[in-house]
């Protein structure tokens, strides 16, 4: 019985400390990243985000790809999904995943949500799923997933509850809206949800 108490306070210390201390999950714990996703899928993603074909599209710390296939096979050739990750092995093995499914309309960039590397409205739109709460300065991604949406382009941010970066509903939206964003619409819960936001 005390084994299992102490086991219980340190899984809980443990998430409060990584809570507390955010940072994006190593490629040699990418297990984590399988997990299903009952409340944030593939198929809620799309109808939220509306992929359309020949847009360009960002997605922020893509993980394995568990998104990316989806909405790159949306776009079509004439479009364009852009992966933007801190770690390389990520994208490398996200990239690898898609063309082993005959997906190559991707590029992969290495970079930081907080100075992203790219010139200002070059995206119709773009989406990160349970990442958000891994970034240190929440507010300043936000800021700068606005320069690099287009206006009247889109923003979609998924979040779901139990991970341990999860972002509250109304904590997002009004970053959001501080950011320079106009709140669209929620699909979910406030438990698992996709949030959408216009430029």
């Amino acid at each position: 019985m005390q084994v299992a108490a102490a086991a219980t306070l340190g899984i809980l210390a443990a998430a409060l400390w990584w809570r507390r201390h955010p940072s994006a999950c190593p490629y040699g714990q990418r297990f984590w990243l399988r997990p299903p996703h009952p409340l944030i899928t593939r198929a809620r993603l799309r109808r939220v985000l509306e992929p359309k074909r020949g847009e360009r599209i960002l997605e922020v710390g893509p993980g394995t790809g568990h998104y990316s296939g989806e909405v790159a096979e949306a776009l079509g050739p004439p479009g364009c999904l852009e992966l933007l990750d801190q770690q390389n092995e990520m994208l490398k093995h996200t990239v690898a995943r898609l063309a082993s499914a005959g997906i190559d309309n991707v590029a992969a960039t290495v970079g930081d949500a907080l100075e992203l590397p790219f010139e200002t409205n070059r995206f119709d739109a773009a989406f990160l799923v349970a990442v958000l709460g891994e970034v240190p300065d929440q507010e300043r991604a936000l800021r700068e997933l606005a320069r690099v949406v287009r206006p009247g382009g889109r923003l979609v941010v998924g979040e779901l509850f139990g991970d341990p970066h999860w972002v509250r509903p109304r904590r997002l939206i009004e970053r959001a809206e501080a950011s320079g964003m106009s709140y669209d619409r929620r699909l979910g819960t406030p438990f698992g949800y996709f949030a959408r936001f216009r430029m």
